[in-house]
C-alpha cells in the first residue's frame, strides 16, 4: 500500500487530470453541465414546451428565457422562501413563465416537506429541501441543515396536464432532491409525450428512498442516456425518450 501511495504522489498533477477526463469519459461522464444554450440546440424548436420541475428562485428559468424568448415555461416549486424569490426574479417575464406553487408527486392532496436551512443567507439554503427525509445528505453535507418541516401541496404531473391542456412537453427539467421516483410515479402519461428529460440523480440515498440511476432507468424504459455530468455516483443525466425520438417527436 505504501508503494503504492509513494507512486500516486509521484505523478504529476496534469496526468491526473488527464486520467481522472479518461475514467470519466469510460463511464459516459460529460464535466460541467448542461448547459442553457445547448438546451435550446438540444430541442431545436423556437416556442418549446418546458417543464421545470423545482424551479427555485428563478435564475434557470430566466437563463431559458433568455436563449428561447418564445419558450413556454411551467415552474414546480413549493418552498415559500424560494416562491418570494422567483416572483421577485422573474418580474415583467410572467408572460412566458407560470408558477405553479407546489411539489410535483405521485399524489395530489398535501405533504410533509422537509426544508433546508444552514449555510450563509439571511434565510438559510433553500435548495435542497424535499418531500423525502434526508438521509445520507446529512452526513455528506453536514452544514446543510433540515429543522422546519412545513406542510405544502402536491400534484400528479398527468393531472396538472390533463387539467391544463398540456399535449406535448419538449424538455422537462427536474431537480427534486431525491423524489425523482415520485414524480415519474405520477407522470406515466406525461413522460410518454415527453422528448427529453434532465435530472438529478444520486447512488448514495441522499433522501430516504431516492432511487438510484440504475432505478430511475427502470422506471423510464422508453428514455435512453445521452449524457451524464459530474462525478461518479452523483449528478445530472439527460434522457431522451427513444419512442418520440423514432415517431419524429
Amino acid at each position: 500500500m505504501k508503494a503504492l501511495r509513494y507512486i500516486k504522489d509521484c505523478i504529476p498533477t496534469s496526468v491526473k487530470h488527464s486520467l481522472r477526463l479518461i475514467y470519466n469519459r469510460s463511464q459516459g461522464l460529460t464535466t460541467g453541465s448542461l448547459s442553457h444554450q445547448e438546451i435550446a440546440k438540444l430541442v431545436k424548436k423556437v416556442d418549446p414546451t418546458i417543464l421545470e420541475i423545482g424551479c427555485n428562485d428563478g435564475s434557470d428559468t430566466l437563463a431559458l428565457l433568455n436563449v428561447m424568448p418564445n419558450a413556454r415555461i411551467y415552474c414546480f416549486e413549493p418552498d415559500p422562501r424560494a416562491i418570494a424569490h422567483f416572483k421577485r426574479n422573474l418580474t415583467g417575464r410572467l408572460d412566458r413563465a407560470t408558477l405553479i406553487e407546489v411539489a410535483v408527486s405521485n399524489q395530489n392532496g398535501q405533504i410533509e416537506f422537509h426544508a433546508s436551512s444552514g449555510g450563509d443567507r439571511d434565510e438559510g439554503w433553500d435548495q435542497s429541501g424535499s418531500i423525502r427525509r434526508p438521509k445520507n445528505h446529512l452526513r455528506k453535507h453536514p452544514w446543510v441543515k433540515f429543522d422546519k418541516i412545513i406542510a405544502v401541496r402536491t400534484c400528479r404531473l398527468d393531472d396538472w396536464c390533463t387539467e391544463t391542456g398540456i399535449e406535448e412537453v419538449d424538455y422537462i427539467w427536474m431537480d427534486v432532491q431525491g423524489a425523482e421516483g415520485d414524480v415519474i410515479k405520477g407522470a406515466t402519461r406525461t413522460l410518454e409525450k415527453t422528448r427529453f428529460l434532465y435530472t438529478e440523480y444520486s447512488n448514495h440515498e441522499l433522501y430516504a428512498g431516492q432511487p438510484s440511476l440504475k432505478g430511475l432507468l427502470a422506471m423510464l424504459p422508453g428514455f435512453k442516456i445521452v449524457a451524464k455530468y459530474g462525478r461518479s455516483g452523483d449528478g445530472d443525466v439527460l434522457l431522451r425518450n427513444t419512442k418520440k425520438i423514432a415517431l419524429g417527436g
